[in-house]
């Protein structure tokens, strides 16, 4: 019960932030106003700035916001024990992360709906302005690269997945051009598309469409990257009612819907007991098999500050700020919708995070298959509760036999011994035997669906819809991710081209400029960019046609901190506007400083001293690459605090040129008191 205790107190800890410190940011700091108008309505362009409804909005920006980082980041996190890990995503989530997005969302309602990065050079002075769009361009740039290699590598471990997430598109535009040419109602043609998708993760792996799927896996990255960053490229130009909101809103009515299915199969589990992990065997109990903390795994970096680099979505991340600030704020109608977009999405994602961690560190000991090594001959190596390591070698034919002395031991033979189910600690010692074992997507993303899976099969499902049902959440979560990102790489395209040649909201950019400053030019150049990175070959083999598409892998050991480094900065541009508003700002500077110097201490840390999990530094390999980037970010970091350092003393009370704030902060309406 232990387990569903931490859930349920978990749950409700979120509900009370909500409504007690999310209410009080919103009506007593924020000041949110019904009365406002909203970028979305007075700059309506059916496009990008389009007035709607906060279910479908909340929809849009969970999902964009969610993407795989509370799966993965948590997922291997675990490996410093379940305590630190839950800590940091139930508390960071409250007061660090909701915040930011929150924070990233009100401010940009209050300018046009500007991404931070273009506030950034109104609040602080120009030479930011255009710093931090590079910093940006460069992290949507990685994002772009390496999402189009999860989302293959998703389907490659789980083909079930594949048509389930692609019948999302037609369904999408159907209810899309439905809602928005006859205005019809939401409820009726969301439950239908609802089963629709259901009924697909179900019966989507029969047949012929199980032959396409398999087919389909197969595929190239190059191929799945391509086709995905095409896909993205339609869904970045076309009006957002048309594909990104009705996509992005019913893939949250299904991911919400799956995830109140963990929840009740982690309460049946916890009240009659989990499934039997081989025909005949006995059911297993619900218990935290994973170390509550471990500060010394096997090759992992230190606990602080890498606990709070690795887990990211989940607690705080800075790619949300750019989602809150470049397409959440164009939708908005109602400035008090904020609260529950903003704030409580990050909530949201802090619970999903919360039930990874249940699933890697109790639901993983309720059963996980072995896996051998793809040569016939090799043994898999299995890690005891006791600590020491057991060697499981396959027989010719295919059979395994466990020596007696392994019996009691966490290992079950199914049926036809063929394959070995581990359980209890054994399960997790073997999957977290160390941190170079676990850090790859497949070790990560496989720990929280087996563990899940498990959790739906006490529910009665069967094991092949309760892994595909997991499998199309985080192919469905990464390819939202994927889409928005793109978008959000045309805004800042758009506004590097207007700020470095010269246009603005009263007269447009000329000269070569003007491309990039356009939708389709800045999208081209977003998609090309990321497609040439991803072309590259991110492994130590020589270049083939089946590792193209790995490109992004290059910079990826980068994103962790560079994108806590954007949190950080975007606490420094959220602060600065509420500082020349005479707002209080100590519950931003706290977080602020802690994100600002986290990041950089684990920058110079992988440069110098040892990179995240290997032996040796950026430094010693030699990787120039990463030091001239990583060495940058810093750089810009600097800057940017010496910009503020300066700027500070001057900035309390007086308004930056231009500011464009819709409402006078200084009165507060009956209904903003509400």
């Amino acid at each position: 019960m232990g387990t569903l205790l931490i859930a349920l107190a978990a749950g409700l800890g979120f509900i009370i932030a909500y409504h007690t410190y999310g209410r009080w940011l919103g009506s007593k700091i924020f000041r949110l106003s019904a009365k406002a108008v909203c970028p979305s309505e007075r700059l309506n362009d059916g496009v990008d700035y389009v007035p709607t409804s906060k279910s479908i909005v909340f929809g849009h920006h969970f999902t964009s916001i969610a993407g795989t980082g509370p799966i993965v980041g948590p997922a291997i996190a675990v490996m410093w024990g379940w305590l630190p890990a839950l800590l940091w995503v139930v508390f960071g989530s409250i007061f660090i992360g909701a915040v930011h997005d929150f924070g990233a969302m009100v401010v940009s309602l209050r300018n046009n709906g500007q991404t931070v990065g273009d506030i950034a050079g109104r609040v602080l002075n120009k030479r930011v302005r255009l710093l931090f769009l590079l910093i940006l361009f460069m992290a949507l740039t990685v994002v772009l690269a390496i999402f189009g290699l999860v989302i293959a590598s998703v389907f490659r471990m789980y083909p079930a997945a594949i048509f389930p997430c692609l019948i999302q598109i037609p369904i999408a535009i159907a209810i899309g051009v439905t809602l928005h040419r006859k205005g019809v109602g939401l409820l009726v043609p969301s439950l239908a598309a609802l089963g629709v998708m259901y009924f697909t993760v179900i019966y989507g792996n029969e047949g012929v469409l199980g032959d396409i799927n398999s087919a389909m896996a197969g595929w190239p990255l190059i191929a799945w990257v391509g086709v995905l960053l095409a896909y993205s490229y339609i869904a970045s130009v076309l009006p957002v009612w048309t594909l990104l909101q009705p996509r992005d809103y019913i893939n949250s009515l299904q991911l919400i819907s799956a995830l109140a299915l963990i929840v009740l199969g982690l309460v049946a589990a916890a009240v009659s007991r989990g499934p039997a992990p081989v025909a005949g065997g006995e059911a297993q109990a619900l218990e935290m098999v994973a170390p509550i903390v471990d500060f010394d795994p096997a090759h992992a970096p230190l606990i602080f500050p890498f606990l709070f680099i690795t887990i990211a979505c989940g607690a705080i991340s800075g790619f949300h700020c750019l989602v809150s600030s470049g397409t959440s704020s164009k939708q908005i109608k109602n400035e008090k919708d904020a609260r529950f977009v903003g704030y409580g999405s990050m909530l949201t994602e802090g619970f999903l995070a919360t039930l990874v961690i249940l699933a890697c560190c109790a639901g993983l000991g309720m059963g996980a298959k072995l896996s051998f090594p793809k040569e016939a001959d090799k043994p898999a190596t299995v890690m005891l509760p006791d600590g020491k390591t057991a060697e499981i070698t396959r027989e010719a034919d295919g059979t395994v036999v466990l020596p007696p002395e392994y019996a009691g031991q966490g290992m079950h033979l199914t049926a036809t011994n063929t394959a070995v189910v581990l359980t209890g600690q054994t399960a997790w010692n073997t999957r977290y035997q160390s941190w170079k074992t676990s850090k790859s997507l497949g070790a990560k993303v496989g720990a929280f669906v087996d563990g899940a899976a498990n959790f739906l099969k006490s529910l009665g499902l069967s094991a092949g819809v309760a892994v595909a049902l997991m499998g199309v959440l985080v192919a469905s979560f990464a390819a939202t991710t994927l889409d928005t990102a793109c978008r959000l790489q045309r805004y800042v395209i758009q506004e590097l081209a207007n700020t470095i040649g010269g246009g603005d909201a009263s007269k447009p950019t000329t000269g070569p400029w003007a491309v990039l400053a356009s939708k389709h030019g800045a999208t081209i150049v977003a998609v090309v960019t990321a497609a040439a990175m991803a072309s590259l070959n991110g492994t130590p083999k020589p270049w083939s046609v089946d590792n193209a598409g790995t490109g992004g892998l290059i910079l990826w050991p980068l994103f962790g901190a560079t994108n806590q480094l954007l949190g950080g900065l975007a606490f420094m541009v959220i602060t600065f506007w509420m500082w020349r508003r005479k707002l209080p700002v100590w519950f931003m500077v706290v977080p602020m400083i802690f994100m600002l110097i986290l990041p950089a201490w684990a920058l110079l840390y992988q440069i110098f001293v040892q990179a995240v999990g290997s032996e040796t530094s950026w430094w010693a390999d030699k990787n120039w690459l990463l030091i001239f980037i990583g060495l940058s970010a810093l750089a810009l970091e600097t800057w940017m605090i010496v910009e503020a350092i300066k700027a500070w003393p001057k900035a309390k009370g007086v308004l930056e040129e231009n500011a464009l704030d819709q409402i006078d902060t200084g009165d507060l309406s009956a209904e903003s008191k509400a």
